[in-house]
């Protein structure tokens, strides 16, 4: 039997992340003494771990059917391969940074500067589209003290909370883009491979679609069911019983964590009783 070879991370900010995804996914897999390939006990899948920026390669060659690393790592590598999921972990922002003391006068301000970066595809791009000119110092990390040692004017780099800039005496001034953790694929893969990702990518959507939500139920008047549907919109729209007493009902439905308090209270506020809230581990739709 075909088995579907996936590339993540070996170490570094998405690799636990990613082997959690696998996990909650049902993919019982074992990573003992840093094994650098492993197999799935319960589904068809090979696991290779690999350096991020060498996955779109592996990719891109069939080494790997697929692989989950960051979308910088894929815009940066420039590979011939094809993004099918965001995963929704993982988010930073590729930034420009100078000296906290520097005074910044707008994009122009690293014009003939030079800017230490271990992304100067993506650099070399977004200054040619501003018309800039700069110095690109291709550095394989720490790109940070660069400006404190005298080889660069500022920086460009991935920002996550911004803590190391500051350590290192640095102001973000720049936000070019925003990047997630991100599925890729070969783009020559067997049928056999394909039907075993869709299976993969069932399992993938259906933990994405419980996340951020919380099953709801809860009993009202029959005649303050109108406003609870405005309310509750859930999946398509609430599910609502009749219960035993006479003129109520029980009601059933989904709401976002964005919403959630407010959504409680005005429950509550209209009349709502017996209101119970569950986490929500997987969603089919």
């Amino acid at each position: 039997m075909e088995k579907l070879k996936i590339a993540i991370q070996k170490s570094g900010r998405l690799s636990e992340k990613s082997i959690d995804l696998l996990t909650e996914c049902g993919i019982k897999i074992s990573n003992g003494s840093r094994k650098l390939k492993t197999e799935a006990r319960n589904f068809p899948m090979e696991i290779l771990f690999l350096r991020d920026d060498d996955i779109p390669q592996y990719v891109e060659k069939g080494v790997a059917d697929i692989g989950i690393l960051g979308e910088n790592e894929v815009w940066e590598k420039d590979k011939d391969v094809e993004v099918i999921e965001k995963l929704g972990y993982g988010n930073c922002r590729l930034s420009l940074a100078i000296p906290k003391d520097e005074k910044y006068t707008g994009i122009e301000y690293f014009n003939n500067k030079r800017v230490a970066t271990s992304y100067p595809k993506i650099l070399s791009k977004y200054f040619t589209e501003k018309g800039i000119n700069v110095e690109i110092e291709q550095l394989g990390g720490s790109v940070e003290i660069t400006t404190g040692i005298g080889l660069a004017d500022g920086i460009f780099d991935i920002v996550s909370t911004g803590s190391t800039l500051v350590m290192n005496g640095l102001k973000e001034v720049e936000v070019t883009m925003k990047s997630e953790a991100v599925l890729i694929k070969n783009k020559d893969m067997s049928q056999a491979k394909l039907e075993i990702l869709e299976q993969l990518l069932f399992r993938i959507r259906s933990h994405q679609n419980g996340q951020g939500k919380k099953y709801v139920l809860l009993n009202a008047p029959n005649e303050i069911i109108p406003q609870i549907v405005n309310l509750l919109p859930g999946m398509r729209s609430p599910s609502i019983l009749p219960l035993v007493n006479e003129g109520w009902s029980s009601v059933h439905s989904v709401i976002g964590d964005d919403d959630f308090w407010e959504v409680i209270d005005e429950l509550k506020r209209i009349g709502a009783e017996g209101i119970l809230v569950i986490p929500i581990e997987k969603m089919i739709m």
